[in-house]
């Protein structure tokens, strides 16, 4: 006798417990942070009801796309590259009624079914028999979601213990895969902010509400690392001179006095904290350091989180990184390039020839061929064309 996986059809009948149902919903809600997706709960629920497959389909194949899918089960790697060249388009369970789990005899019957070439060609080789599935209506593409459950012949058909469950669990899963996807919108938006950021040639430095150092990235990395003026120190940003380590800490503390509650109402908007320079021992162009702090929830009480952001930049890094964009922008030679970025960084036409050891006469002569290839006649409108351009997002 051949010998099949349980099935809750099998077993005396009773009631899906609480502990089975809050794994399940625990699973379903850490879902969005596995990879892949949702792996946890696809186990889960396969073995729960007794079932050869658990699929989660988290993009449906198309004629120019496959499918995303995380599957639970023997099902062999050759019969997805089946599905996703061609069984796609005669999948029986395709634009079900949303939020509605069905067997395939609901959908087309039962006769119909055993003769489909879905069934016969793509299900049967694989020893599928009973398919039981849901879709989750959504408007949005990013949230479709389809799960789908299959049995053997050796198994019984699925009943509606069976579909309760699923049927139980779908609101759940509905909502996780909608926070996954504002998830994943956040995380694009804040890679988006912070790939622009890093082509700014800006560092950022966050603290949590300790003071302590929470994230460094590139820029900033690169800044401190030299500790020309200021560095790293245990967890904490220092000063190298001690009267710019006073104004340093002033800052912050000041930042961090602006986050307490207020007597009438609590600010929860950014605010921005005067800026001050940090001196250079090597003697190169000061530092700029500005202090802000971070837009919060009235009602986010967690303490380990970023409170304030320290922005630093080199001015001199900051001209060397956007000197090829400029000059391919506005058709400038390299010295031109490099000379609009110093004016526009805020050097004087008298400190940019110092920097780039040019006598005046040559200066001005490159900033009369900037101004006529740029369409300007004031060194003010140079400097605003620079800053406006998509140059400091190269």
């Amino acid at each position: 006798m051949t010998s099949h996986p349980p099935s809750i059809d099998d077993e005396p009948a009773r009631e899906l417990s609480l502990a089975e149902f809050n794994r399940l919903t625990q699973a379903i809600y850490q879902g969005p942070l596995e990879s892949p997706p949702w792996r946890s709960f696809v186990k889960m629920l396969n073995a729960l009801l007794g079932a050869m497959s658990t699929t989660l389909i988290m993009r449906p194949a198309a004629a120019d796309r496959a499918s995303l899918m995380v599957s639970e089960g023997p099902t062999e790697a050759r019969f997805f590259a089946m599905y996703n060249s061609r069984f796609f388009e005669l999948d029986a369970f395709c634009n079900l009624p949303p939020d509605q789990v069905l067997v395939a005899a609901e959908i087309i019957g039962e006769t119909r079914w055993l003769e489909s070439v879905f069934y016969l060609e793509y299900l049967r080789p694989q020893g599928v028999r009973h398919i039981m599935g849901a879709d989750l209506s959504s408007d949005n593409e990013d949230e479709e979601c389809r799960l789908r459950i299959a049995r053997s012949e050796d198994q019984q058909p699925f009943g509606e213990r069976e579909k309760g469950i699923a049927q139980m669990l779908l609101p759940h899963l509905k909502q996780a895969v909608r926070l996954r996807s504002h998830m994943q919108h956040l995380d694009i938006e804040r890679k988006l902010f912070a790939g622009t950021v890093e082509r700014m040639r800006i560092g950022t430095v966050t603290l949590d509400e300790r003071g302590d150092i929470l994230s460094i990235n590139d820029q900033a990395k690169a800044i401190l690392n030299e500790q020309d003026g200021i560095r790293v120190i245990g967890k904490s940003l220092k000063a190298e001179s001690p009267a710019e380590q006073i104004k340093l800490k002033a800052l912050i503390d000041a930042a961090y006095t602006s986050m307490l509650p207020k007597p009438v109402k609590q600010s929860i908007t950014p605010t921005v904290i005067e800026a001050i320079s940090i001196t250079r021992p090597s003697g190169r162009s000061k530092l700029s350091l500005l202090v802000r702090t971070l837009p919060r929830d009235k009602w986010s009480e967690s303490g380990h989180r970023p409170c304030l952001a320290i922005f630093l930049r080199d001015p001199e890094r900051s001209t060397q990184g956007s000197s090829d964009v400029i000059r391919r922008l506005f058709d400038l030679t390299p010295a031109e390039a490099t000379l609009a970025l110093l004016l526009a960084n805020g050097l004087g036409l008298e400190e940019a020839g110092e920097q780039l050891d040019i006598r005046r006469n040559t200066v001005r002569a490159h900033l009369r061929a900037i101004f006529s290839k740029m369409g300007v006649t004031r060194q003010t409108e140079l400097v605003r064309m620079v800053l406006n351009s998509v140059v400091q997002l190269g």
